[in-house]
């Protein structure tokens, strides 16, 4: 029988397989990327060096190890700039950032962290802004501002610190004078000021965040993740900042309106606070070294323990760390006939390990998890017609140096409440059957609040596609923002070649209009290629009229049989330079004695690529 062939992956599957070859490669990791915008960013890549499928892709990255470097360029969408949506900006300058000084005493610092900083426009507009608000030495001595991204290279952009003209279009003339010193064409910021400006590698999805922030700023770059990941991000976010620090993000960003950590500043702008105690958050907890130890205020604290332990009305059986009965209590005794003898046992021996309930696997579970767990509504009968319900608490017992001690096992007998809720239930039934007149109606009830809730769902589904779409929009945008950026270099280049050009064209012309005698360049095919103002002067033909017309097919005053021989010689020689005088007749129709000089014109290449004729007029 033969093997049957292994069917082709999906391209979905294809794809996952190329981020996780870069997850294992490289350690990035970009599955909580939103795919539409990941898959064609990296399809466009492909585009570029012309291959199709995702695994020839995954060879290519294999044996280029400079692809890697081209593919995150490709994805780490670069698109930034100087204040960047005025508006939002404006009001972070005049409101939010006084309010976060004036909540700060004179010695206080000032973390603020830039996430996804890009090329650093935006730490350094973050810079600009709290030094206007507080002046540039209390900045120096008060302010740090981390600025973070996973891309190495714009990374490593930003902290040179030096922009064009273009790059600094959107910040005001009076703040370019202050925060920026003119360097080789190009722009500074104040090197003073940018000492307290750090930049640094993150990964927002994988790598711990900055604690202690006063403001956190993350522009347009939550929108390149899926829901699930931004919200793992946003928790990260409420865990950085202290209480009542501000989040600041991009336009595109909505996600937060249906979040319970955070409450907006300017829902417009996308300016929110920290909620304190927001669902996420760290509990609070209080170490063992604040607790003042008062047991040595007490006499007799060790029987007195036991004495308590001993007439405690709930079952209870302490078990050591390595499974061994340690302490029984008079209600356990009685319950499950356990006694004094049995203390040293292993818990295995006894037959409260397996009844009434398999309890070995759940005190080895507490060890473990280091957890309290709680077993619900476990079923004993002692005797005949003896039925009880416990509730049983397994907590392990943990010591000063973070130890297991011990497990203790408490039962809780919940027979009279089971009772009292089986009475409950059995009342319950008989409710329902007075309410069967009701039930017709309230199933019409019913059927209208699922009307309405089905259409509440389809708004709110609307509503998450229409931010979906919008956040693709506003990814693509940013795409053919980059596109743009990088057609404005390719066009200024252009510029630069065709002014260069433009230049030696005028250079080259100055040269033969310079030139009294006549001269004629001619291409392979003995087309004319320059005719200058002295070729004009000796023959009345305009070089308009002489440019791109064959040689021979000229109406001038030139023997062009004798002439023949040695242009065709110079076309194909490049060596070849020869000096001929010949009778002709110039443009007023005198008989005159012209002398020609013809040269081969060569290519750097040393091939001919025409022919230069000088035409002089001699006295006869």
């Amino acid at each position: 029988m033969t093997d049957r062939q292994a069917p082709a992956p999906s391209p979905d599957d294809a794809f996952e397989e190329v981020l996780l070859y870069l997850k294992e490669s490289r350690g990035f990791d970009f599955t909580g990327y939103k795919r539409t915008s990941l898959m064609r960013r990296v399809r466009h890549r492909m585009g570029q060096v012309g291959i199709e499928g995702y695994g020839d892709y995954i060879d290519h990255l294999q044996v280029n190890a400079d692809e890697f470097d081209a593919l995150f360029n490709t994805i780490l969408i670069n698109v930034t700039g100087f204040f960047r949506d005025q508006e939002a900006w404006e009001v972070l300058r005049d409101e939010v950032v006084p309010a976060l000084i004036a909540e700060r005493g004179p010695d206080d610092p000032l973390r603020v962290w830039s996430a996804g900083c890009a090329s650093g426009e935006e730490a350094y507009s973050l810079a600009m802004a709290l030094c206007e608000a507080m002046g540039p030495e209390r900045f120096r001595q008060q302010v740090k501002i981390y600025a973070t991204d996973v891309d190495d290279e714009a990374l490593a952009q930003a902290r040179h610190a030096s922009y064009t003209d273009r790059e600094l279009q959107n910040v005001p003339p009076d703040m370019l004078t202050r925060y920026f010193e003119p360097q080789n064409h190009r722009y500074s910021f104040r090197k003073d000021l940018r000492r307290s400006v750090i930049f640094g590698r993150n990964d927002l999805v994988q790598d711990a965040p900055i604690s202690r922030i006063d403001l956190l700023v993350c522009r347009n770059t939550l929108m390149y993740f899926n829901q699930e990941t931004q919200a793992k991000i946003l928790g990260r976010f409420h865990f950085a900042l202290v209480p009542r620090g501000v989040l600041f993000l991009g336009k595109a960003e909505m996600l937060l309106s249906h979040s319970r950590i955070f409450d907006p500043i300017d829902l417009k702008r996308r300016i929110f606070r920290k909620i304190p105690n927001g669902s996420g958050g760290p509990q609070p907890f209080i170490p063992h070294s604040f607790v003042h130890d008062r047991r040595a205020d007490v006499g007799g604290l060790d029987e007195l323990r036991e004495h308590a332990f001993s007439a405690s009305p709930v079952a209870q059986v302490v078990v050591s760390a390595d499974d061994v009965v340690a302490l029984v209590n008079q209600q356990a005794e009685s319950t499950f006939g356990v006694s004094a003898k049995d203390i040293g046992r292993p818990l295995r021996d006894l037959d409260l390990s397996y009844r009434p309930v398999e309890l070995r696997g759940y005190v080895e579970q507490a060890k473990v998890e280091r957890k309290s767990l709680r077993v619900k509504e476990v079923e004993w009968t002692r005797g005949p017609g003896e039925k009880l319900w416990f509730e049983i608490h397994v907590n392990p017992l943990v010591g000063q140096d973070n130890m297991i001690l011990g497990v203790s096992v408490v039962f809780h007998d919940v027979t009279s409440a089971r009772q009292l809720l089986d009475d409950l239930e059995y009342a319950n039934r008989q409710l329902e059957s007075a309410y069967e007149e009701l039930q017709s109606t309230n199933e019409e009830l019913e059927t209208t609040n699922e009307e309405l809730q089905s259409t509440v769902e389809e708004l709110e589904t609307t509503n998450e596609e229409l931010q979906s779409t919008n956040e693709e929009l506003e990814t693509m945008n940013e795409e053919l923002q980059s596109t743009n950026d990088e057609l404005q270099t390719i066009n200024d280049t252009l510029r630069d070649r065709s002014t260069e050009l433009d230049q030696v064209n005028e250079f080259l012309e100055s040269i033969l209009t310079s030139l009294r005698s006549g001269v004629v360049v001619l291409d392979l095919q003995m087309r004319v290629l320059a005719w200058n103002r002295g070729a004009e002067e000796l023959w009345g033909v305009r070089g308009h009229e002489a440019e791109g017309e064959h040689l021979l097919n000229l109406d001038i005053g030139l023997p062009m049989p004798e002439l023949r021989p040695i242009v065709r010689q110079a076309l194909a020689d490049p060596a070849f330079s020869a000096e001929v005088q010949v009778p002709a007749v110039n443009r007023r129709g005198r008989e005159v004695m012209i002398r020609v000089v013809c040269s081969s014109l060569h290519a750097n290449s040393g091939q001919p690529s025409g022919a230069i004729l000088v035409m002089e007029q001699q006295q006869l």
